[in-house]
Formats: structure tokens, C-alpha cells, sequence
């Protein structure tokens, strides 16, 4: 069919010797004749699935659509056939569906792929077309076309396989980047299709679902988290710039949450005056232990959740990783427990040993910031609960102390001396490479939110993930 409809419209069965006199007695030139008559058509089209009765063309327009142009003869067929008076048929929905699956990429027929996506249909099962659906949405993910955000949206709803393959094809994109920058990242997202979920919740939650379970297929990947957290970000701003009288709050995209938790996450560092982290981080943590406490909701498929939800937005647990280390308050179990639970959300015994270990390793490290001298034997010391070094500590214990190394040799003075040096120690294996690469980008990419004052910081943080990608 696709082939017997682009042979159809090719030029006029006619000769141009005969077409062109024939046209101007209608009041056409041969070059706007086609791209008017079709406009004219898919008009038709589009008025009928809004459900207006179809009127007709007037007769000059008849004419050139039979004698010039074979494709919008097949439109007018259809426009015909099957015609009801009231309420569209599923059928001729699905008909004009097909017709279009190998003609959607011409900007003439735009309004009536709008028509169909948005079209209501009362009928039990799918009218579109699901290779139509399928054909849209590649040619949406290929910049072919392009629609309103709500035809997009009903787009992923008719045909969930879409919103997948859409997923998918920003994972693909984001994981394929050389390096870790986050402004290369942010950069793709937010010139992809995905931040139009900012527009409605339930389609939102099925993208969180897909992130959900790239997740666990990867076993909690750094670099997922990192696309999740990065998406997030970009979430959110689409959200707020997002001016809408029907725009629903952000805690309607998260409802399987604890609200007050939710909200306490939403909040963006910039909106507080930074002396307030502390105690915001503290009633986060609150929050959150108490949600994980809940003898009603101690499974782990509820404490995987809370977890999920703290993924999203990891900025929070940076900033306790780096008030933990350069806050002068003594009270600072709160960030401690938020730092063990993002990488270990499972109470168990483990937990509790992470919790030790990562108070000795964070207080060793805030002591040898006043020492006068520091070298990488020094600080692998410091940051050993006894005489072994860090590799014999539980994974979580050692990603907890690698984000806090991280924090102390951006951080502190005496750290920038020996940074290069101890992160060349540090990221021997690829896997540790990896992960400290990601935490040098996230660092990185916070701090250039946050302002001016970090630029020594930021600096340092590019050079050491230059030294890491060049090893």
C-alpha cells in the first residue's frame, strides 16, 4: 500500500501540457495546486474526527483533486465512504489511520496526525493503527515532524510500546556520551521528547517505572543514578516554566510517597539560605526514617521505594556529604544516616557497621584538615577503620567513603595539594574510576548551580576527571 501511494502522488496523470491550462481556468498555478488541494483535504478530515458534519469541497476544488492530484482523490474517497453523522466510527478512524502511516512526514498532513492522536474514541479497543503509532512516534524520535505536546502525550497513551522505545532511545543517547558531563546530558534531555511527561502525572509515573527497572536490571548503576537524578533536574524546571491554569502540583507525579517527604525533597538548595541545609537535611532525614519505620510499610518493596524517591534527588545527599566534612555543628547523626541509607537502604546489622565505620572515616578526615603536612599514605590511613586500607570495608562502606574523599580533596586546601595524586591511587580498577568519576560530575555540576563562590572547586573537580579519562 505504501508503495501504490507513493506512485500516487507523483505528478498529475495528466501531461503538463494539459494540467497547466486546465488549472489556471480554476484559478491554480501548478506548483500551489498540490499543496493547497491537500491542505484543503486534510481539513475535511480533520473537521469530520472533531465531529463536525462534513460539508464538502466546493466544485473547483472537486475538480482539481480528480484531474491533478491522485492522492487527494483517495482522501476524498475515504472522506465519503463510511460516513456517519454523528460520532466518528472506530473503523474510519483506523482507515484514515492507515492511509496516512506512509504519508505523516509530509507538513501538509500534520493537522490530521493531531486529529487522529487526539481524536476521542469511546470504542473498547484501540482504534489507530498500531504501525501508524509506531510509524509517528519514529518520526518524532528521528525530528521528522513535529507535535503539540498534547498530541505527543496521547501518542505514549494509545501506544505504550512508543513511550518505551522513546525511553529507550534517550537511555541510549545519554549512556553513548564520552566522559561524564552533566551539561552534555542536560543538553539531550531537554531537547528530547520525555520532558513533555512535565505535562501530565500518569504518564510520568510510567517513564518512573522504566527508570525503576533500568535500575535494578543494572544493579543500581552509578551512572543510571545519575541519569535519573540528572533527568529529574530537568523534570522539574520543564514543570515550573511550564505556564498552565490546569498544571497540577509536583507531589501529584509522586503520589506513592510519604507527601511531607516529597516536599522536603522538592525543595531546590537555592531556595533556602544555605544555614538552613542543615536543619532542612535533618527534617528530611526525619521524615524519612520515620516513613521507613512504619511497622505498616517495612517491606522492601516500600523501602525500595522511599529509596527511589531519595534517588531522584541525590543533590540533597551530596550536600550532606559535604556538610558533614565542613559543618562546624556537632549534631551530625542526621547526615550520616541519610549518607548510609542512599547507599545501603536495608536495616540490617550491615547498616548499622556502615554507620560506625563512616562516623570513624568522616571524623579522622575533619582531624587531618588542621594536620600542618598531608600525603596519600596519610590520608589512606585516616580513612581505614583500623590497620587495613578501605578495599576490606563492606561496597557501601567504601562508596560512602570514596563520596566523602571526594568532598575532603575538593573542599579542603590541604586536599588540593595532593588531589591528583591520591585520585590516581584511588581509581586503579575501572569500576572505581567510574563511580568517582560520576560523583567528580555531579559535584561538579551542583556547585556550578549553586554560584560563583565554588569556581576553585569546580576547576579542580574538571582537571581530576580530565586525569581519570586520560589514565
Amino acid at each position: 500500500m505504501e508503495n501504490l501511494l507513493c506512485h500516487l502522488i507523483s505528478p498529475s496523470e495528466l501531461g503538463d501540457a494539459e494540467a497547466c491550462p486546465f488549472l489556471l481556468t480554476l484559478g491554480y498555478t501548478p506548483s500551489a495546486c498540490y499543496s493547497e488541494l491537500i491542505k484543503n483535504m486534510v481539513l475535511s478530515l480533520v473537521t469530520e474526527l472533531k465531529g463536525n458534519l462534513l460539508n464538502g469541497l466546493n466544485i473547483q476544488e472537486r475538480v482539481a483533486l480528480h484531474y491533478y492530484c491522485p492522492f487527494a482523490r483517495i482522501l476524498l474517497i475515504v472522506s465519503a465512504s463510511n460516513y456517519t453523522k454523528s460520532r466518528t466510527s472506530s473503523n474510519r478512524v483506523h482507515a484514515i489511520s492507515v492511509l496516512c502511516t506512509p504519508l505523516l512526514t509530509l507538513p501538509e498532513v500534520a493537522p490530521l496526525l493531531e486529529a487522529l492522536l487526539t481524536h476521542r474514541d469511546w470504542g473498547v479497543q484501540e482504534a489507530l493503527n498500531a504501525q501508524f503509532l509506531a510509524a509517528v512516534n519514529e518520526a518524532l524520535l528521528q525530528k521528522k515532524i513535529d507535535l503539540s505536546d498534547s498530541a505527543v502525550l496521547c501518542l505514549w497513551l494509545h501506544h505504550l510500546p512508543s513511550l518505551e522505545n522513546t525511553v529507550l532511545h534517550l537511555f541510549e543517547r545519554l549512556i553513548s556520551i564520552q566522559g561524564h558531563s552533566l551539561g552534555d546530558m542536560e543538553c539531550i534531555i531537554k531537547n528530547s521528547l520525555l520532558l513533555r511527561v512535565a505535562h501530565h502525572p500518569s504518564v510520568f509515573r510510567i517513564v518512573d517505572e522504566i527508570f525503576r527497572n533500568a535500575l535494578l536490571e543494572t544493579n543500581g548503576s552509578s551512572k543510571v543514578l545519575t541519569i535519573i537524578q540528572v533527568f529529574t533536574q530537568c523534570f522539574v524546571q520543564a514543570h515550573q516554566e511550564h505556564n498552565s491554569q490546569h498544571k497540577l502540583p509536583l507531589k501529584t507525579y509522586f503520589l506513592h510517597n510519604h507527601p511531607l517527604l516529597v516536599m522536603a525533597l522538592l525543595k531546590h538548595p537555592l531556595d533556602l539560605p544555605t544555614t538552613l541545609w542543615f536543619q532542612h537535611l535533618k527534617g528530611i532525614t526525619e521524615t524519612l526514617k520515620v516513613a521507613v519505620q512504619d511497622t505498616d510499610s517495612r517491606s522492601h518493596r516500600s523501602l525500595f521505594e522511599h529509596w527511589f524517591l531519595l534517588i531522584h534527588f541525590g543533590i540533597w545527599v551530596d550536600i550532606a556529604a559535604e556538610l558533614l566534612l565542613t559543618s562546624k555543628t556537632e549534631t551530625s547523626d542526621a547526615l550520616l544516616w541519610l549518607l548510609a541509607f542512599y547507599y545501603n537502604p536495608y536495616e540490617n546489622p550491615q547498616m548499622s557497621q556502615t554507620l560506625v565505620e563512616a562516623r570513624v572515616a568522616s571524623d579522622r578526615l575533619v582531624m587531618l584538615s588542621c594536620s600542618p603536612t598531608l600525603s596519600v599514605s596519610k590520608l589512606l590511613v585516616a580513612v581505614a577503620t583500623d590497620s587495613t586500607e578501605t578495599s576490606t570495608h563492606h561496597p557501601s562502606t567504601n562508596r560512602i567513603i570514596q563520596h566523602l574523599l571526594v568532598i575532603y580533596l575538593l573542599f579542603f586546601s590541604r586536599g588540593h595539594t595532593i588531589a591528583k595524586a591520591f585520585i590516581a591511587h584511588m581509581t586503579q580498577t575501572v569500576e572505581t574510576a567510574y563511580e568517582v568519576s560520576n560523583m567528580l560530575a555531579r559535584t561538579a555540576n551542583r556547585l556550578s548551580i549553586l554560584g560563583l563562590k565554588y569556581q576553585r572547586q569546580i576547576k579542580l573537580a574538571n582537571e581530576l576527571l580530565q586525569e581519570i579519562q586520560s589514565a
